[in-house]
């Protein structure tokens, strides 16, 4: 028996192992609240949906054998067999290939040597016939916590290092944010971690009003890792100090119990016009800051004229009754509220879902232009934090040095596509799109290279995600397991999990780095993204320029000792190396936080990163976009799909596909712990008891939730807790459709992404809008086809 110290997204623990086997997780012994998904992690390494070996699709395999033997130069080596010939373009290698069986083809085990060809062969292909631009690298994920191993970093870094790649800007998590923040306050890291930290906020915020909620199942999750799992603690810190918490969402739990929140159960996607409301009545009862508004801000004219309907064409006062026609939370709470938030210590937190919604940059500028009119930013307890809750660290004190992170490099190809654009791209090449007062292009796409994440999870509208999944000529994939991505490939390459390699756990906000000691042997064939892109760098090559020079052990001493050297530099001393992995991590001298205190302070010393070097409540810059989907202030921009539009159909429910539970995203799917919460199994979906009553429902029930862009099954969950008119159905279900080789079969599974919206945010941020979409709802009678993709790994032929 040996302790193996390591982490992971729910957590650092040892591990204890015997025999090559995890046979059991510690959490450390002053983690208070440890992750149950920690015995999924180390229970998945075992799973029957480990992908064993090379595997590729049959029908792609097929033609490009054929194509080698015809095309065959026996003089050359192996990466020459196949002419680079330009009439290879996606109708012709498409038609061989018959891309549009990705998802229901048999696939082919190979061998690596044959597999690694075949990879280097196409990129190589693609990158002389089409240019670099043609390979697509997004590859947005959380991979895993190790930094160095971390998969879409390593990827980008070898596609760097054989002449670039289209790329992605920006995240799905808060991509509108990350638009729009630089404009009007400062770096996307104001969504991302730059917050008032626990100790401040504990001691002096009297009121804390929650747009969103603060769900404490993700408090849970960390890219990096962390030692413990401290907010619920926090929480019942500032509850005993006395502060006041009200929630406003349409889910009753996504504020935790212990703070024993006052719900406001807001129609979907309204939060803005609330803001507004409650800005109108701090302006006319003279509740606003005027000092603040015109030392710290610029714009604040602009605004007010708007609350007043004295904005040019627009005559509509934004009061508190406006805005309770709009959100059906009564004008009189709205009054109240807002009163009570001027009279007291307020923190004003905005959840990241809020900007995943049609205008998603308008809720996060809103709440900002109420923090101005406070006046209490950068004051202990008060001001604006976003993303409080949205990850296990956010809150905490953030290093004043950059964690440990593999360098990419720089990419020669200059134009990446927004994270969550990748369908627009794959059926528009060549296309114009609008995106941050830039017009660009989209590429021409013959080759998709995956590595970490599941974009049939995190993508909307799957089923036009398919459609444009069938245009490149080639997709390849690492993976651990048989995802609905690695069934949608051409070549698979078995991948190692975190337990089966040394790694660095960190996190900017976490109190320790942890050392990750490989715990166990890499299962079957497997191979980590670094071993693979190094076999595929010297074959094409840019084996220096990939490794540096340095093999794995050499790259985290190398990682490790910079961030070293960078915290000392800031007077922070870390143990060398050796220490460090001999005593399996060290913890970080922690410090505190009141946001934006030195801008309060003096704001011509400590100006912020915006053009004006103030608060923009009006934006010149956005102003001169001349985008109508996001003015130069903020505003109330009624949703393409919400439940007060004219159009909705009759029955309409909002949907909110919020985050997980049992899970990561999509991560663990097939586990325990996930599959232990289906219903029937599949993704359980909750619904107010008189709806589900209006709709013949009862609690256990399959349904089928449906609109005009697809329908999945779930089971139904029955429960208070969800505003009426609401569905809740969390994102992650691994994709299933009951017959793949239909455009638009029904999905078995639950999930909902084949009914979210595939369209920006707006034209300035351009991020995922998932959270607008309605759907409809009924009890499915027919026999239901079984749910195999957790438990069943594809099929395979000779």
């Amino acid at each position: 028996m040996s302790t193996i110290p390591h982490s992971s997204h729910w957590g650092a623990f040892t591990a204890v192992v015997t025999d090559d086997a995890v046979t059991e997780i510690r959490p450390p012994a002053d983690d208070a609240h440890p992750s149950p998904m920690l015995r999924d992690f180390a229970e998945s390494v075992d799973s029957p949906l480990r992908v064993r070996r090379p595997a590729v699709r049959s029908s792609w395999l097929e033609a490009v054998r054929a194509r080698r033997e015809a095309h065959v130069r026996p003089s050359e080596d192996r990466l020459g067999e196949q002419h680079l010939d330009e009439h290879d373009g996606p109708g012709h290698l498409g038609e061989e290939r018959r891309t549009h069986l990705r998802g229901s083809d048999p696939f082919v085990e190979i061998d690596w040597d044959e597999a690694l060809d075949l990879v280097a062969g196409e990129l190589e292909r693609v990158r002389t016939v089409h240019g670099n631009a043609a390979i697509f690298g997004g590859s947005y994920g959380w991979a895993s916590a190790g930094r160095f191993h971390h998969a879409r970093t390593q990827l980008h870094r070898f596609l760097n290092a054989i002449g670039g790649h289209t790329s992605q800007v920006g995240n799905y998590s808060f991509g509108a944010a990350a638009a729009i923040l630089p404009h009007v306050l400062g770096p996307a890291q104001f969504a991302n971690g730059r917050l008032s930290s626990w100790d401040v906020v504990a001691e002096h915020t009297q009121l804390w009003v929650m747009f969103g909620g603060l769900a404490m199942k993700n408090t849970q999750l960390e890219s990096g890792g962390l030692s413990a799992h401290p907010i619920p603690e926090r929480l019942r810190e500032t509850r005993a100090h006395g502060c006041r918490f009200v929630s406003v969402s349409p889910i009753r739990d996504d504020a935790p119990d212990v703070v024993d929140p006052e719900w406001m159960p807001i129609r979907p996607n309204t939060d803005t016009a609330l803001m507004l409301g409650l800005a109108h009545t701090l302006l006319v009862e003279d509740l606003h800051d005027a000092d603040f508004l015109t030392t710290h801000c610029v714009g604040w004219e602009r605004f007010r004229d708007y609350l007043l309907g004295e904005a040019g064409d627009d005559t509509i006062v934004k009061d508190a009754d406006w805005a309770a026609a709009i959100t059906q939370i009564p004008a009189e709470t709205i009054r109240a509220l807002a009163r009570d938030m001027a009279a007291h210590r307020t923190m004003i937190s905005v959840a990241w879902s809020l900007q995943r919604a049609d205008h998603g940059e308008q809720p996060f500028w809103a709440a900002l232009a109420l923090a101005a009119m406070l006046g209490q930013i950068g004051l202990p307890g008060g001001g604006f934090g976003y993303g409080y809750g949205a990850t296990g660290t956010m809150g905490s004190w953030q290093h004043p040095f950059p964690s440990p992170r593999l360098p990419v490099g720089d990419n020669p190809v200059t134009a990446p596509i927004p994270a969550a654009r990748i369908a627009d791209m794959l059926l528009g090449p060549g296309e114009e799109y609008e995106f941050d007062g830039e017009v660009r292009r989209y590429p021409d796409t013959r080759l998709v290279y995956w590595a970490g994440g599941n974009p049939f999870h995190h993508h909307q509208d799957l089923n036009r995600l398919r459609r444009g999944w069938t245009r490149p000529e080639t997709v390849i994939v690492h993976e651990p397991f048989w995802t609905a991505t690695a069934r949608h490939a051409d070549i698979v390459l078995p991948a190692t999990t975190s337990l089966e390699r040394n790694d660095l756990g960190a996190a900017s906000g976490d109190r320790r780095i942890v050392a990750m000691h490989r715990a166990l042997t890499p299962r079957h064939e497997a191979r980590s993204d670094w071993e693979i892109f190094r076999a595929l760098a010297a074959r094409l090559g840019e084996s220096d320029g990939f490794t540096a020079g340095r093999d794995e052990m050499e790259w985290i001493e190398h990682l490790y000792t910079s961030t070293r050297a960078a915290a000392s530099a800031h007077g922070i001393d870390l143990p060398d190396f050796a220490t460090f992995w001999e005593a399996g991590g060290v913890d970080i001298p922690q410090g505190s936080t009141v946001l934006l205190e030195d801008f309060r302070t003096d704001p011509d010393a400590h100006p912020l990163e915006t053009p004006s070097g103030r608060i923009e409540l009006f934006s010149e810059t956005i102003a001169g976009f001349g985008y109508d989907d996001c003015p130069g202030h903020p505003a109330w921009i009624e949703p393409g799909e919400w439940l007060g539009a004219a159009d909705a159909p009759p029955g309409s429910l909002h949907l909110v596909s919020n985050q997980p539970e049992h899970r990561l995203h999509s991560q663990l799917d097939m586990s325990g712990g996930s599959r232990s919460a289906k219903v029937s199994g599949r993704e359980p979906c909750r619904l107010n008891p008189a709806d589900a009553a209006r709709r013949g429902i009862a609690d256990g029930d399959i349904v089928r939730v449906f609109n005009d862009r697809g329908a999945c099954l779930a089971g139904a969950r029955l429960s208070e807790d969800v505003r009426p008119g609401v569905i809740q159905l969390s994102a992650g279900a691994w994709y299933q459709a009951a017959d793949p080789t239909v455009d638009g079969s029904l999905e078995i599974h639950g999930n909902p992404n084949v009914l979210t919206r595939d369209r920006g945010t707006s034209r300035l941020g351009q991020g995922p809008a998932a959270l607008s979409t309605l759907v409809r709802v009924e009890a499915h009678r027919d026999a239901a086809p079984a749910v195999t993709v957790t438990s069943r790994p594809p099929t395979f032929v000779d």
